[in-house]
């Protein structure tokens, strides 16, 4: 079943590279008492993560700091090098977005969200979407049709929902 408004976020551990090699985020423990937004991509480095959705967050940051939101968070089923890599290639990191990997795509598939595009090569991958979450509850959830597609999941879309 698919997550929706009202529920809340599920128990999960995401990965991040530090600066001591990788390390265990847990979801509740950074969500808790916080307002974050929280988008996932099929895939660091793809075309439409990488020309329109990524782009569409850092362009809006300081419009959701106005909105008092505490953190906006990229999700993708890639590994914690990967995630590091492409947080640095598109200026993610350094426009202070947090880039977490969903290695083992666990919040994923207990988001619902998981789906395979073989002949891509992309296989228990995320649907595209982009939420807010207030205190680990989700308040709006937009996900798109097509992973290739970025309309209702940019950051200019979750605004105006907020």
């Amino acid at each position: 079943m698919r997550i929706s408004v009202g529920d809340r976020l599920p128990a999960a551990t995401l990965v991040k590279l530090g600066e001591t090699g990788p390390e265990q985020v847990d979801l509740a423990g950074l969500t808790a008492g916080r307002n974050v937004v929280i988008f996932a991509v099929p895939g660091a480095f793809t075309p439409t993560c990488s020309s329109s959705h990524m782009p569409s967050f850092i362009r809006s940051k300081a419009a959701f700091d106005a909105k008092g939101v505490e953190e906006i968070i990229c999700v993708s089923v890639n590994d914690p090098f990967v995630m590091k890599a492409w947080g640095e290639a598109t200026g993610a990191a350094a426009a202070g977005i947090t880039l977490l990997a969903d290695a083992e795509g666990a919040m994923t598939k207990a988001m619902g969200l998981s789906f395979d595009a073989p002949p891509a090569g992309l296989i228990g991958r995320s649907h595209r979407y982009a939420l807010q979450a207030v205190d680990g509850e989700v308040r709006v959830i937009q996900i798109e049709d097509s992973p290739g597609a970025c309309t209702v999941s940019g950051g200019e879309a979750l605004l105006e929902a907020i």
